[in-house]
């Protein structure tokens, strides 16, 4: 759709809500149940074996899910989305029985837990990649990472706080409230065109730009996770109040890097996300004891952080998939970020043996490092949006020199 006075096309709202509130509604609830499961099966002090076990289900179980759900989910998304959010619903709902339950009995909760979370998470990214076009994808990923970082700042404060049974209750009834939103909503949402052709995971992993953005962020994923018990280390009590303002940041700087990265391309924008991290990671490394180092990167995470969620997340599986079927892009894309989130489970038993110091000037090295793949990628904003832009933006500027001019006149 185009409006008058611009080549610009923009987003077809009606089609774009229903996709909107499918991401929004599982992304805050896949962060903070995840969040509070985590922490109870922590929190009963099992032995490390079997905690390793239970994780362990879970993450094959959201691997396994999201590979079957975008090969064989691609179509009737409207009746897909439906059952997901019901089936999370109720299995949000068994959590509360998580301290009470056996080792056999948690294994089985994580393994419907990592389905509830994996199976619809293809299609849901897709939803919004054809929910939207090429030349403003980013805006729109940064929209809706706006709204997911301030739902889960927000809902996070209820639920931090809440006893477990109060918790899940309240995860799950946001659960069935996103049902009935997108239920409402979707009267529109149009299915796939019989016409888009799909592509296999093999076909896709043979394309040069795929492999060239998919490294950086495996190596992004990788350190942003086996970092993560050193920083709870060095930060202390304040590790959750820190997250909590990231995603402050994160969701105004997605909303930045979602505009820049629909104005100046995608691969400068993630290119800038890297060196930001690079930089903090740095920092830590030479004056990890010094509390202005942790505000710097708190600040220079959550700007990285609102960069990588509204194009890497957002847009660019999008953007790579072009007019063929988008599911197993973004399952591709998604899968380093997800099952990322075990490396903690990992190395935090032997986090006390890892200096502080090598950590963190490793991270910085190897962060710098992922940058080299991206300089040979290939922008995927098509240069003739970029051109028009420019143009656009000149246009505008001489405008109002012309206008300037007639009134001094």
């Amino acid at each position: 759709m185009q409006t008058k006075g611009t080549s610009v096309p923009r987003i077809a709202w009606k089609e774009f809500l229903p996709a909107l509130i499918v991401v929004f509604n599982s992304l805050v609830w896949y962060a903070l149940t995840y969040d509070r499961w985590s922490k109870a099966i922590i929190g009963m002090e099992a032995p490390a074996g079997e905690t390793f076990i239970i994780f362990g289900f879970y993450y094959t179980a959201i691997a396994c899910s999201g590979i079957v759900g975008a090969v064989f989910l691609e179509k009737k998304r409207r009746l897909v989305f439906v059952l997901w959010m019901l089936i999370g619903a109720v299995v949000t709902a068994t959590l509360t029985t998580v301290p009470n339950n056996s080792v056999a009995v948690n294994v089985l909760i994580s393994i419907f837990l990592g389905i509830a979370s994996g199976i619809g998470l293809p299609s849901c990214f897709a939803c919004f990649g054809d929910a939207t076009v090429v030349e403003n994808r980013g805006i729109h990923g940064g929209i809706a990472w706006a709204t997911i970082g301030l739902g889960i700042l927000a809902l996070g404060l209820v639920v931090q706080e809440a006893v477990l049974f109060l918790a899940f209750g309240v995860l799950a009834l946001w659960r069935m409230l996103g049902l009935i939103a997108f239920v409402l909503s979707s009267r529109n949402l149009r299915e796939i065109p019989r016409t888009q052709r799909s592509s296999s995971f093999l076909s896709i992993l043979h394309r040069r730009e795929v492999v060239l953005y998919l490294v950086p962020w495996i190596m992004f994923s990788l350190i942003n996770f086996t970092e993560a018990p050193i920083l709870e280390r060095v930060f202390g009590n304040l590790y959750t109040l820190v997250g909590f303002v990231e995603f402050a940041i994160t969701g105004l700087f997605a909303l930045v890097g979602g505009l820049l990265a629909d104005r100046v391309g995608r691969k400068r924008i993630v290119i800038t996300g890297f060196i930001f991290l690079g930089i903090e990671y740095a920092l830590l490394s030479l004056f990890s004891d010094v509390p202005i180092t942790w505000y710097m990167y708190t600040v220079f995470d959550g700007v990285a952080w609102g960069m990588f969620a509204s194009v890497f997340f957002m847009t660019l599986w999008g953007d790579l998939a072009g007019d063929r079927s988008k599911e197993k892009y973004y399952v591709l894309g998604g899968l380093p970020y997800f099952l990322g989130g075990f490396l903690p489970i990992l190395v935090r038993p032997y986090a006390n043996m890892i200096q502080t110091g090598t950590a963190f000037s490793l991270a910085s090295f190897f962060l710098f490092l992922a940058v080299l793949p991206l300089m040979y990628a290939p922008e995927t904003l098509p240069e003739k949006a970029m051109r028009q832009r420019e143009l656009e933006k000149y246009v505008g500027e001489a405008k109002k020199i012309k206008e300037k001019s007639k009134s001094k006149n």
